[in-house]
């Protein structure tokens, strides 16, 4: 598809929860200030950004090396424990190949949909591979943060009704008590791009103006990590593993707990088996 044939997609309307919002804001701000601050978990993200931008970016995802790739997918939480499965039975060059498609062009509007379709049928379409709409999620946000919003399943997942949408929708019969609702909203590129702004201009009306994109990161990785907490279901232990601080669901979520926290001291780390920051950047 070319920026020619561009057609504007429907946009979906959402119905989000203000007390939901602002309990979810407050939680995170509340510990991240008992972890050293907000700005901390922000840099860490754009870290994390710039290293998959330095390996993948402009073309360069053709050649990238495995074990670059392999250092890559430990900052994807849903990935890491899957993706050796993919690269046993398929090989390294078919899934690079099916990368270099999924980020080439990956800059026109109104294609995402089709690309990350294109990507996950690139594999087998079963139970066992449906993190890979996870993987295609990770590249292009990580890659181009600014065309694509976070968009894995924890975000929102249609087909399964839950996600992060869920945990903040408001229902105009059922109130902010959905469970029992069916939220009638695809899991779209549009989607996704409305639940960001939407979230960015509730983070604006409440004094954050600096680095947004990824204060949006952490307040919907906040949002399903109050829900894994409260929920501790089986599939959620196995990607993020319960713990005992208030921000260790949303590091994991986001892969921050393989980061090592953005100071001067490099003894104290975001995470206990956090990677170095330098090792990150000689990515590069």
């Amino acid at each position: 598809m070319t920026a020619s044939a561009y057609i504007e997609p429907e946009r979906p309307t959402l119905h989000l929860s203000g007390p939901k919002l602002r309990a979810s804001l407050e939680n995170l701000i509340h510990a991240a200030e008992m972890a050293g601050g907000v700005e901390q978990y922000a840099a860490a993200i754009r870290l994390k950004s710039e290293a998959f931008q330095e390996q993948l970016a402009n073309g360069k995802v053709a050649t990238v090396g495995l074990g670059e790739f392999t250092y890559l997918t430990t900052l994807m939480a849903t990935v890491r424990r899957r993706i050796g499965r993919v690269l046993d039975s398929g090989g390294w060059h078919q899934l690079r190949d099916a990368m270099t498609e999924l980020l080439r062009d990956a800059h026109v509007p109104g294609t995402a949909d089709a690309r990350i379709t294109r990507f996950c049928k690139s594999f087998p379409e079963d139970r066992e591979h449906r993190f890979m709409r996870d993987l295609a999620a990770e590249l292009l946000h990580n890659v181009y943060p600014e065309q694509y919003p976070l968009m894995q399943r924890w975000v929102w997942d249609a087909k399964q009704n839950t996600g992060v949408l869920r945990e903040i929708w408001h229902d105009e019969a059922a109130g902010d008590n959905v469970d029992h609702v069916v939220i009638n909203v695809p899991d779209t590129h549009e989607a996704f791009i409305v639940l960001r702004e939407e979230l960015a201009g509730f983070i604006a009306d409440n004094g954050v103006f600096r680095d947004v994109l990824w204060y949006i990161d952490l307040l919907q990785a906040q949002i399903y990590g109050d829900y894994i907490n409260a929920q501790g279901g089986a599939y959620l232990k196995t990607d993020f593993s319960a713990g005992p601080d208030l921000l260790e669901q949303s590091r994991r979520i986001l892969g921050l707990d393989r980061i090592n926290r953005i100071t001067s001291d490099a003894t104290k780390t975001i995470d206990g088996d956090g990677h170095d920051v330098q090792a990150l950047k000689r990515l590069s």
